[in-house]
């Protein structure tokens, strides 16, 4: 009776509830740290090929899928990329000043470790800082993949046509820009339901003779194929092989990429490992791993002959996969972060709708600023997806 007399003033106005906090998907993380580490290894493979079938045997596997699975996850994160100076901004810190950084740091390295009068250039990317350009490019153009009608198709059709334009040169590395973008496209036009479809048991059980297949395949090429074609840097002219043959081996590598890409996803795990945190720190061991890579193939390092035999090989199989690890963590990430993914607010104009959704937020109006542009899957943003 007492409680039905109290003041209206006196009851408590039930408390709003707080948005659900986004959190990050286990399995891209996951799935982002395994294609980092198989980067790694494959870049130390790279460097003991000459006369060992099988090193190449399966490092022509990883080349055909690794790259691939990295473009994919990396479009599929970029689906929520607009112009809007928020998404800009993002673009220039997270992908174009790294480039910038760490071009002048890898001419610096090998000035010091091999070549004091080596060249430096914006428009030659060193070695694996190519990805970097590609991806300043493909999000660029997102817009345009996500206005047409049959965008995969029309990325197809590019990459076809650059591998067969001797004229396309090294200018940001143009030739791999095109002829992986379909790859890009592919992970912008894919949505939840496409993963969880190759999640599935009887997806994880197929793989298995579809990459016993690939190897085979694969060891059937090695005599036969330029390895440099898995690389997708040159016109097929420029490699030697008939103009024709470049529409067709883009069809064909595409497809393979595809079936081993979804092979790779089947066999991510989806819920939390010990490695898992390490999914978000994949730039850093992307970006800096070569660095690793370079000094010992500046040193000569790669040359011993212990490196010919089965344990050799082994262990730097091994000491690639930890290397990579070893980048990607916290520790890493917090000394270099300031060149990595820095934010840079004095460098851009203040948002006016950042300001408006500040003071609505100040003064506890509660109004949510449906223009916003929707927020990347599982709150990652538009960070490298690495």
């Amino acid at each position: 009776m007492t409680s039905s007399l109290r003041p209206q003033g006196d009851r408590k106005s039930p408390s709003p509830p707080s948005p659900p906090s986004r959190q990050r998907d286990a399995f891209f993380d996951n799935a982002k740290y395994l294609a980092i580490v198989l980067v790694g290894v494959g870049h130390a493979w790279g460097q003991i090929l000459d006369g060992n079938r099988t090193v190449e045997t399966l490092y022509r596997v990883l080349y055909t899928f690794h790259m691939p699975a990295f473009i994919v996850i990396s479009g599929y994160f970029s689906r929520s990329f607009d112009l809007s100076p928020k998404r800009v901004k993002r673009l220039i810190t997270g992908v174009a000043v790294p480039y910038l950084v760490f071009e002048v740091a890898y001419t610096l390295h090998r000035r010091v470790s091999e070549d004091p009068q080596s060249d430096f250039s914006l428009l030659d990317p060193t070695y694996l800082l190519w990805f970097l350009c590609a991806l300043f490019v493909w999000r660029l153009t997102t817009p345009i993949w996500q206005t047409v009608r049959w965008p995969l198709p029309i990325a197809l059709g590019i990459a076809a046509l650059a591998s067969v334009t001797p004229s396309v040169g090294n200018d940001l590395n143009m030739q791999r820009v095109l002829q992986f973008l379909p790859c890009f496209v592919l992970g912008l036009v894919l949505r939840p339901e496409h993963f969880q479809l190759v999640r599935r048991r009887a997806v994880r059980i197929l793989s298995v003779p579809v990459v016993a297949a690939a190897l085979v395949i694969a060891w059937w090429s090695v005599p036969r194929m330029e390895t440099g074609w898995f690389y997708r840097n040159a016109a097929m002219q420029d490699t030697g092989a008939p103009w024709w043959s470049g529409p067709v081996l883009t069809l064909a590598l595409f497809g393979c990429s595809v079936v081993l890409t979804a092979c790779f996803f089947a066999w991510v795990p989806g819920r939390r490992m010990w490695f898992t945190a390490l999914g978000a720190g994949t730039i850093y061991g992307y970006l800096l791993h070569g660095f690793l890579v370079k000094e010992g193939t500046y040193t000569g390092w790669f040359q011993h002959s212990f490196l010919d035999q089965p344990l050799g090989e082994i262990g730097l199989t091994v000491l690639g996969a930890g290397a990579v690890t070893l980048l990607c963590t916290k520790p890493v990430q917090r000394v270099l972060r300031y060149v990595v993914e820095p934010k840079m607010d004095w460098a851009f104009r203040r948002d006016p709708g950042d300001a408006a959704r500040g003071r609505e937020k100040r003064e506890g109006s509660g109004v949510r600023d449906t223009a916003a542009a929707p927020a990347a899957p599982n709150g990652s943003g538009e960070k490298v997806s690495v």
